[in-house]
């Protein structure tokens, strides 16, 4: 079951919600080769901001799926309103819709976090080619927590484990993957850069305790962040 942070971001629609936001996936992108032929699965496309920018700027082949609804909804407006021929499915990255081998690049933003990582890891590679590769941008545990602090971010994440570095690289070897990157950032906005700007697609009708959660998403990355840290991970078989 989704957690309230998750249901809070489907119904503002925001776009760019994980750490870095668009401008950090630019730079991720901009390390690779990407042309028209490439073959690029957005996991957990949100509403579908990042998608659209791929298609844009490279004219590649995107894949946007998500298992929420309102997500869904609003990529799929946003997609058409941009005349873009992004590929939309609805679908888990547990479970992907798709046969072997089908992607060169699988990009995946704050989303495996929120799965069940025994299923997720081991999909992205199976639906990877031999020589692709896995671009993800995940919360990590910077150093040991127990007790209260644990629970209070788990509970309001929706997520049973908050993994360190190393336990992610052990998760990607067991699937298959030989290869591993792990980057740590600390990225400032470019104030110069309009494509940075908060993107929200809001709801109608928005109820309160969804402000509520989207603050106290702000006050715990604000008081735990000595704890709540993130990685850029590459990773190739």
């Amino acid at each position: 079951m989704e957690s309230a942070y998750l249901n809070s971001l489907a119904l503002f629609g925001v776009g760019g919600a994980h750490p870095g936001g668009l401008q950090l996936t630019k730079k991720i992108l901009s390390r690779e080769k990407i042309s028209k032929s490439t073959r690029i699965l957005d996991a957990g496309c949100g509403t579908g901001q990042t998608s659209s920018f791929m298609a844009k700027k490279y004219g590649c082949h995107v894949t946007a799926l998500d298992c929420n609804g309102i997500m869904l909804e609003k990529a799929r407006k946003r997609f058409q309103s941009l005349h873009l021929p992004i590929d939309l499915r609805n679908g888990s990255t547990e479970n992907l819709p798709f046969e072997d081998g089908s992607f060169d690049i699988i990009l995946s933003e704050s989303v495996m976090s929120f799965t069940d990582l025994l299923l997720t890891i081991p999909e992205f590679k199976r639906v990877l080619k031999s020589d692709g590769v896995v671009l993800a941008i995940e919360m990590v545990r910077e150093k040991p927590v127990s007790g209260e602090k644990l629970k209070q971010i788990l509970d309001f994440y929706g997520v049973s484990q908050l993994l360190a570095e190393q336990e992610w690289i052990s998760l990607f070897k067991r699937a298959g993957f030989n290869q591993i990157h792990a980057e740590k950032f600390n990225l400032q906005p470019d104030e110069h850069d309009s494509g940075n700007v908060a993107d929200f697609l809001p709801s109608n009708e928005i109820e309160d305790s969804h402000y509520k959660a989207l603050e106290e998403h702000h006050y715990l990355s604000t008081i735990y962040k000595d704890i709540l840290g993130c990685r850029i991970f590459r990773c190739k078989a």
